[in-house]
């Protein structure tokens, strides 16, 4: 129900008002001065508010302009006496929607009052739909709604703004790269450059150069001048993933960056001061790394500032349905393909298979089963195929089938509760809240299900 305020100094002229606006269907409220007024709205926010010009102390007109410095979406109708015309429109500049003059009729107000409330609807759901379209750019193809996925967005949301150094792990396949330019693009930076540098990809001999760049004669084949990543990257954000298999001289070189923000070309003895925010991402552990001395301990604890960690799709099956729509999309204005989605059995296929590739490995499997399909949706014998023509073997992935989506459904939520739990330690408020339900939900669905809650193990 729509709130709306009746600001008047003449209590006959609010009840009138008032007792009017609830034949409506409008939940009201009153206040006698401009005072009251902007205190109530402090406290609670209105569809609408009707105003009197003339008030004691603080004039209407004045009001107005406050209310707009409260809520810039209010939506104000003033109410002034016969022939006052100008203050009426005084009031208008001042930010009001409209307004009546004394006397007024009572069915005309309800009328402005009903056209501007669905104005006000209206140009709610456009800016609600600006910020999903902002979101959607920000968090380009990060596509889910579990609770893993969330946890990692508003990490995004909260260090994107820092400009502090951010460390991104998880498995292969999991997005490492969308996650470090979702920060990118929601920093300060994002008019920069994002430079990414694949450190497996590049010769040991050689990234060093990449990353710092190198100086004419520097080495043999440098016969010109080179600036190196870093250097591209300045004002911007540098986006550097594999770095666990980053050389000991490399390494060494990244920490001096770190700490001093300046750097040297390869064969050249010029420092240079460089802005660049780093950002790093590895599949591997690190700790481990740093126990078998392959890895700098001085450097990783420069560069887990914010850690991310991706959890691996099989942690999340609840987003493969969505990540399936997205890919299809993909596929469809790719290849030209007309694929309109998965049958029931398919998508049985796709929940229960453990995934070991990650989300790479499933856009890999809708792209080579939409090219196999024969109909306009992807069977589970084309998903089968799909899952063959793969190096690994599928066996190992794809467990006892179930006999239906119902069944499926069931089993992804028995594990995501049990999950829960795990992470919380078998406290269940908390299990709730990460599942985003109630406790007396969860304790329905725990009794559904049959899980002894007492033989789960903590699981942080």
């Amino acid at each position: 129900m729509e709130k709306i305020l009746v600001v008047d100094d003449d209590q006959t002229m609010r009840l009138v008002i008032t007792e009017a606006l609830k034949k409506r269907g409008y939940e009201l409220e009153e206040a006698g001065s401009a005072e009251e007024a902007l205190d109530k709205i402090k406290a609670t926010p209105f569809a609408l508010i009707v105003m009197d010009v003339r008030l004691p102390k603080m004039s209407g007109i004045e009001a107005v302009s406050r209310v707009k410095e409260i809520d810039p979406q209010a939506v104000v109708i003033v109410v002034t006496a016969y022939g006052a015309k100008e203050i009426a429109m005084d009031a208008i500049k001042n930010g009001a929607y409209d307004y009546f003059t004394k006397p007024f009729r009572l069915e005309e107000m309800g009328m402005v009052i009903k056209r501007a409330l669905e104005k006000r609807s209206l140009q709610n759901e456009i800016n609600t739909l600006r910020e999903i379209i902002k979101k959607q750019r920000e968090f380009k193809g990060i596509i889910g709604q579990s609770e893993g996925i969330k946890d990692v967005l508003e990490l995004v949301t909260r260090v994107a703004p820092l400009d502090s150094t951010v460390l991104i792990t998880g498995e292969s396949g999991t997005g490492k790269e969308l996650i470090a330019n979702a920060v990118h693009q929601r920093s300060k930076r994002s008019d920069g450059p994002f430079i990414k540098v694949n450190c497996a990809a590049i010769p040991e001999g050689l990234l060093e150069s990449e990353l710092f760049g190198h100086e004419k004669g520097a080495f043999t084949g440098a016969h010109v001048q080179r600036p190196g990543k870093f250097e591209l990257a300045h004002k911007g954000t540098i986006f550097l993933d594999e770095t666990g298999d980053m050389s000991p001289a490399t390494q060494s070189k990244l920490l001096r960056f770190l700490e001093q923000k300046e750097l040297e070309r390869v064969g050249g003895t010029r420092t240079m001061k460089v802005d660049v925010r780093v950002i790093t991402a590895t599949n591997q552990d690190l700790s481990l790394a740093m126990k078998e001395k392959r890895f700098r301990e001085d450097l990783y604890f420069r560069l887990n500032v914010f850690p991310i960690e991706l959890p691996p799709l099989r942690e999340r099956r609840e987003d493969i349905p969505f990540l399936v729509d997205h890919f299809i999309e993909e596929t469809n204005l790719k290849l030209g393909t007309c694929i309109n989605g998965l049958s029931k059995d398919a998508m049985e296929l796709l929940l229960g298979y453990q995934w070991p590739g990650n989300i790479r490995e499933l856009k890999n499997i809708i792209e080579r089963s939409a090219t196999l399909a024969e109909e306009e949706f992807i069977t589970s014998r084309i998903i089968t195929l799909s899952l063959k023509g793969k190096k690994e073997d599928p066996g190992s992935g794809l467990p006892e089938l179930p006999t239906s989506l119902g069944e499926t459904v069931e089993k992804v939520e028995k594990q995501l509760i049990i999950n829960a739990l795990q992470k919380t330690g078998r406290v269940q408020i908390e299990a709730a809240k990460i599942l985003g339900i109630n406790g007396k939900n969860l304790w329905k669905k725990i009794k559904k299900h049959g899980i002894n809650v007492k033989k789960i193990r903590y699981k942080s």
